[in-house]
Formats: structure tokens, C-alpha cells, sequence
């Protein structure tokens, strides 16, 4: 492995060596040092991301001793004695073995047992037997704690007390209080009571994952389960006890093919391949860094894909099973990135009106509610199943929130119920790319984040410290962008004494974060100007209208005077009255915008359509399509609209449905009605969102990604600001663009 994937992966970045204490300096020093590391971490990333093969994944303890106790086929020696090396190069100078940077009791404690029973099974290394019964010993009472059951491993009241089952067999003396056994095996013997036994055998199930726990297994069925790479569920423990029970040779080729890849130890899963590129891609896309890696993602996407279908998906594409988790996640971001999926797969995994993760489970996941819930976001009309997993997932994760029982079974994160509050507070159809992502800046915890299955683990490309270097990087580049651009147009807007007609510095502020949250990529600049300078003009346009005595006979003779001859006018403009003032800001800001004659009309064309339909109620709403047209226009997309096969129903639909919608929020805003409390307004604002959500990402009616994403960019603005209260937008401005990300 060279240089380059070690670094990605114990995830080490480069850091300053100044500790200058000249703020400015050490600002200046910090710029230059973004933009030389910027390219090398992206290259990194991009590296990695090609390389995805099986997924990157660390070494449990646990599934290392199982591979290490068993036997050769046709000997008494270890069948795999570089699995014990390993256990004696990775014992913790507590004498334990697990994950040395988090403490968790119960990982700590069947990681080690399981290694001292594996050490012990060949009568060898006595000290470090005795360094990791010590430990044992210290901790068990640690087990008892009440809060233990917030994080509790999978499977753990089925393995642990066969592991103790096994010490007691070897004579080892754990020092366990006789009632704190009973309580264990108590516990083991309650949830295998609740297990039907044809079960086990039947079907692919999580149990499974604990097979090693089992009691009266029939071992001819259970090979019949084997996955076609020959392992049980893709568990090496569950794998190794398969084959210390049946010597099959299938069980033993995957264990091989697992110890020979990771040097001696093994994962307490592998593959993982879905699971590594399904979360890839979303922390890439939810740090803002997703555009440096169109091409990568697309690949991960489309390997996904091949995976999809009605019964779901599972962490690797060699296990017949499935679960909720991978399956929302999956189908959020295939549905996101265009492809056609269904929600049918997500109904198996509904019963009695709520949805699981796995069948039978004793207790719900929070963060598969939120990978539901956040499925859920991108329903298209009539998909009921959509309907019912939203109204359920929505409320399990308002009941955790309000109880502040925010700890999850299957990670540990930086700021779990960070994210849980900005799902809950900022739906889909109001949350703006760039909020989001500030707000996941903070949230992400990098290479800190830890997963929990049989025993704690990361997983190396999905939290990684370079991942949030970068992304902090381009963030703070973006900021540096921000208001270099804000400086310009508020200089712009003062210099055309937009003052007079209302429009104030807040609202030239609002207006272009708005449009730098929504597009927000280096490359276009013109775009994100051009839609800020028309919703500051709109305003002021609007303003003239209002303060009019009568604003029928003042609209007419404005769009008179617009379409007349417009060299004469920006030629005049400022010498003349009021109007004439704001009609020279409004042709110079065509001319602006336009790169022909053709996209200059076409600009004319879009600010008469709406000034004719101009009201002092609906403004705000008719605006929409303006802002569309002008990034449209000033892309160079809209003049290209006839060379494209376009169904010009569709994009008249697309048109009709973004006024309607907007119209509909900025209304509800004027009359005082939150997004969340309209009645029957909000019940056809949520219809029509769904329904531009299938235009807009289903891409069946030739319009090009971009221009249908103009769409929806507007109308989420529209949302957003009807959604938020004035606090938390200020809030947001602040944030995302003058507050440096840490």
C-alpha cells in the first residue's frame, strides 16, 4: 500500500506549523496554505475513491480470535496462526483488546475474552492471558450500568454468555459474581425464547450475524444459507464456528481469502462494499465537496444500482438479505442523482404501521429513522408507502428529540442529535446546499465518528479527517468568495441609489445569500450574480409600483419605456427622473446579463412578462420565474432550449408548477401562516413539490440536469424563506457566510 492510501486512512492531514500570534498574518498564511494543500487532499480523495473495491474497514479483535482457535482440518495445530500473531501484536497496554481511542465496556470486555480464550485454547502466551483476565476482572462491573443499553453491541446478550461458556470449559477463572452470571444467562435465555426456531434455519436472517450464540443449530440447513462467497452472513466469527462445526471448505476459502487480506485479523464484517459506497457519497455530498468528484461518484452510483431492486439492499452485495438503513440511503441518492427507483422496497420492511430495520429487533435504530425519514423527502405524487414511513419516522425521531434520548445502536457520531435537528427543522424542500452544509461541518466528526456491530469499528473512507479538511477548506474558500462578491453588488446597489426605491443593505444581503446557498460553485459566478441582482431590482421595481398613485398606469408606461429603445435609455437613464433612474439600472443590468441580442430579448421579454402580471399581493411569487429565467438566461442554457429535444409542455409545466408553489409560500408568509400550520394551502404545496421533484429528478423530458435544477433551486429559496423565521435566516447569513468554519 503506497504513501498516499496509508495517509487516507489512518486519516493524517497536514497542519500549519506557524504559531504566529499576528491574526492577520496568520490568515494570510493559512489562504496560501489552502490553496497549495487543496489540490493534493482532492487528488487523494479522487485516488481513494477509484481504488473502492470491497471497502475499508478495521480489524476486530473478537472475529480474530474465533479465526484463531480454529483447527486444521487434518491436524491438531491453528489453521490460520497468523490470526494469533495478530492478537499478540494488538493487546492494549491495559491488557485489553478492542477499540483503543473509545472506550465502550462491553467492547472492551468480549473483544478480550474472546482473545484470551483464543490464546488460551492453545495453551500459549500465559502472561498475556493473565494481562487481559486482569482486565476482566477490574470491569465487570462496568456491565451493570443502566446506560450501557443506549449503545448496546449487536448480539452481545447471545455471544457473551457463550464466551463465558467457553472460559469456564478451559478452566479459565474470570472472578464473576455468581449473580451478575445468572443475571447474563438470563438474559441470553429470555431472547432465545423469543426466537422461533425454524427460524434460524429457514431464511436469512440477523440471526445470523449471531450464529456463534446458537444453541441447537442444524448445521445442514444453516449451510444451505451459506452466501456464494461461502461465509455466513459475511461474518468471520459466524463463518468460524460454521466451520469448526462442519469442516466446510467453502467457510474455510472465505476465511483464507479474509486473513490473507488483512494480514492475520478480520473484520467483524466483510465485504462492504454497498454500504462504503452508498455513505461515501453522502458525506461527500453533505460536506459540499461533491462537485470535485462528479465522475467517482457516478461510478459509486452506478455499482449501487446494478445491486438495486424491489427487495432492497444490505452493506454487501454478496449477503441475499436486506435492511432498512442501506436500502433509504440508497434509494434517496439514486432517486437524487436520476436514477428510476422504487419505494416498494422500502415496504417490506413496514409492519403494524411501523418499520424496522431487521425483523424481530428489540429495539429501534434512530439513525435508520433518519435515513428513512430523509428518504421520505424525495417522494414523487401518489407514493403512498413514502407517505406512511414519513408520518412514522417523523414522529420516532420527535419523540427521541423531546425525550433527549438521542444515542443510537449503530454509530456513535460527532453530533447526532445535530443532524436529527436539522432534518426535523429544514425539510428537504427548504433546506439550501449550502446551509446544509455548514451546519454538517459541525456536526461530521471525521475519523472520531465510530460504528458498532459485534464489537466497535470504523470505517476509513466514510469518516476521515481529510474528507473534513477539505471540505473546511473549500468552505472557507467559498466564504472568501462570498464576500468579495457581496462587497460588489452592495457597492452596485448604492451606486444605483436602489436606496430610494426600499431596497435596503439587509435586502441586497438576503437576496444574494439566497443565491450563493443555493449555487454556490466558483464557476458560476455570472449565474448566482445575475439572480441576486434581479430579486434586488425586483424589489425595487416592486417598491416604485407600490408608492405609485396608480400603479396600473405606472406599470404600463414602465414596460413602455423597457421595451422602447433601450441604447437610448441606458444612455439617459441617469440624467433623468426617478423612473428613468431605475429603468437605466434595469437595461444596464440586461446588457449585464446578455451575451447576444437574442438573450437580451429574451431578459426584456421574461421582466414585461412579469411586470404585466405584476400585483401588490403576489410580487414576491411572480418573481420566481424571473429569477429562473435570468440564470437561465445568463448561462447560456436558455438560447439553447430550441436546439435541445425538449417537451415544451413539460418545461411549461415545470414553469407552471415554480409560480404556483412560490406563490403559494410567499402568500402564506404575507398572511402571518407558518409552512408547517396552512391547512389545505400546505397539503397542495406538498403535492405540487412532490410532483416538481419528479420533474425535476426523473429527467425524462429533455430538458438538461442544470436547467431543471434552476427550478428547483427557486422554489427551495421561495420555501425557505416562508419556512424560517427573520431570526434564523439571520442566523444562517451569518453562519454560512462571515462566521469562520473551526
Amino acid at each position: 500500500m503506497d504513501a498516499q492510501v496509508t495517509a487516507f486512512r489512518s486519516g493524517r492531514i497536514m497542519r500549519s506549523a506557524s504559531g504566529r500570534k499576528d491574526h492577520h498574518n496568520k490568515d494570510v498564511i493559512s489562504q496560501k496554505d489552502e490553496k497549495k494543500k487543496m489540490p493534493q487532499m482532492i487528488n487523494d480523495i479522487r485516488s481513494m475513491m477509484r481504488s473502492i473495491g470491497d471497502g475499508e474497514i478495521s480489524i476486530s479483535a473478537y472475529d480474530t480470535a474465533w479465526v484463531a482457535i480454529v483447527k486444521k482440518m487434518d491436524g491438531d495445530s491453528p489453521q490460520f496462526p497468523s490470526s494469533i500473531r495478530w492478537i499478540i501484536q494488538n493487546q492494549l497496554s491495559d491488557g485489553s483488546w478492542g477499540d483503543e481511542a473509545f472506550f465502550l465496556v462491553q467492547d472492551r470486555m468480549i473483544n478480550t475474552l474472546a482473545c484470551v480464550i483464543a490464546l488460551k485454547s492453545w495453551n500459549i502466551h500465559e502472561d498475556e492471558q493473565e494481562k487481559g483476565l486482569s482486565f476482566i476482572r477490574e470491569n465487570w462491573w462496568r456491565l451493570e450500568d443502566e446506560e450501557l443499553d443506549d449503545w448496546m453491541l449487536g448480539g452481545f446478550e447471545i455471544i457473551f454468555p457463550r464466551l463465558l461458556e467457553m472460559a469456564v470449559d478451559l478452566g479459565l477463572d474470570v472472578h464473576c459474581d455468581e449473580y451478575a452470571l445468572r443475571d447474563v444467562f438470563a438474559k441470553r435465555d429470555q431472547k432465545l425464547a423469543r426466537i422461533p426456531k425454524d427460524l434460524l434455519h429457514n431464511a436469512h436472517t440477523s440471526l445470523l450475524f449471531s450464529l456463534e450464540g446458537m444453541q441447537d443449530v442444524d448445521w445442514k440447513r444453516i449451510l444451505k444459507l451459506r452466501c456464494p462467497d461461502g461465509s455466513i452472513m459475511s461474518c468471520p466469527a459466524s463463518t468460524a464456528y460454521a466451520l469448526m462445526q462442519t469442516g466446510d471448505n467453502k467457510c474455510l476459502e472465505f476465511l483464507d481469502g479474509i486473513i490473507k487480506k488483512f494480514n492475520g485479523g478480520a473484520p467483524t464484517f466483510y465485504p462492504i462494499d454497498l454500504f462504503e459506497h452508498l455513505w461515501l457519497v453522502d458525506r461527500l455530498v453533505r460536506l459540499g465537496i461533491s462537485t470535485y468528484f462528479t465522475s467517482e461518484i457516478k461510478e459509486c452510483l452506478e455499482y449501487v444500482y446494478r445491486y438495486w431492486s424491489d427487495k432492497g439492499l444490505f452493506c454487501t452485495s454478496d449477503v441475499p438479505f436486506s435492511d432498512i438503513d442501506d436500502t433509504a440511503m440508497g434509494f434517496r441518492l439514486l432517486r437524487l442523482h436520476g436514477y428510476h427507483v422504487s419505494p416498494r422496497a422500502l415496504k417490506q420492511f413496514e409492519m403494524d404501521g411501523e418499520f424496522f430495520c431487521f425483523a424481530r429487533e428489540s429495539n429501534k435504530s434512530l439513525t435508520c429513522a433518519y435515513s428513512l425519514y430523509r428518504a421520505c423527502q424525495v417522494a414523487f405524487p401518489g407514493e403512498d408507502d413514502l407517505q406512511r414511513a414519513e408520518i412514522f419516522s417523523h414522529q420516532f425521531l420527535h419523540d427521541r428529540r423531546d425525550s433527549h434520548n438521542l444515542k443510537d445502536k449503530w454509530l456513535i457520531p460527532k453530533d447526532l442529535s445535530g443532524e436529527v435537528g436539522y432534518a426535523l427543522d429544514m425539510p428537504w424542500k427548504a433546506s439550501l446546499p449550502r446551509i446544509e452544509t455548514r451546519m454538517y461541518l459541525e456536526q461530521y466528526g471525521g475519523s472520531n465518528d465510530v460504528w458498532i456491530a459485534k464489537v466497535l469499528y470504523r470505517m476509513y473512507l466514510i469518516n476521515n479527517d481529510i474528507l473534513l479538511q477539505a471540505a473546511k477548506a473549500d468552505f472557507s474558500s467559498f466564504q472568501r468568495m462570498c464576500r468579495l462578491e457581496l462587497h460588489g453588488i452592495k457597492k452596485w446597489s448604492k451606486w444605483k441609489n436602489l436606496e430610494m426605491y426600499g431596497v435596503s443593505p439587509k435586502s441586497v444581503l438576503q437576496a444574494y445569500f439566497l443565491a450563493a446557498s443555493s449555487i454556490f460553485e466558483p464557476n458560476r459566478a455570472t449565474e448566482r450574480l445575475g439572480w441576486a441582482r434581479t430579486a434586488v431590482l425586483a424589489e425595487a421595481v416592486s417598491s416604485h409600483f407600490r408608492r405609485s398613485t396608480s400603479p396600473d398606469t405606472t406599470r404600463e408606461g414602465f414596460v413602455s419605456k423597457l421595451t422602447g429603445d433601450r441604447c437610448n435609455n441606458i444612455e439617459s437613464g441617469a440624467k433623468g427622473s426617478t423612473e428613468s433612474s431605475l429603468l437605466h439600472a434595469l437595461h444596464e443590468h440586461i446588457s449585464f446579463l446578455s451575451f447576444d441580442d437574442a438573450s437580451s430579448d429574451n431578459l426584456c421579454e421574461s421582466w414585461k412578462q412579469w411586470i404585466v402580471t405584476w400585483t401588490s399581493r403576489d410580487c414576491q411569487g411572480n418573481a420566481a420565474l424571473l429569477l429562473v429565467r435570468a440564470v437561465e438566461i445568463c448561462s447560456g442554457r436558455h438560447g439553447c432550449l430550441t436546439d435541445q429535444k425538449l417537451d415544451l409542455y413539460k418545461y411549461s409545466w415545470l414553469e407552471h408548477l415554480t409560480s404556483s408553489i412560490c406563490r403559494k409560500v410567499c402568500a402564506r408568509a404575507q398572511d402571518g401562516q407558518s409552512t408547517e400550520n396552512a391547512g389545505d394551502s400546505n397539503r397542495q404545496v406538498d403535492l405540487q413539490m412532490k410532483e416538481l421533484a419528479r420533474c425535476v429528478l426523473k429527467g425524462d423530458s429533455g430538458i438538461n440536469e442544470p436547467t431543471r435544477h434552476t427550478f428547483l433551486h427557486v422554489v427551495k429559496s421561495f420555501y425557505y424563506v416562508a419556512h424560517c423565521s427573520p431570526e434564523t435566516v439571520d442566523s444562517h447569513i451569518s453562519k454560512v457566510m462571515f462566521e469562520d468554519v473551526i
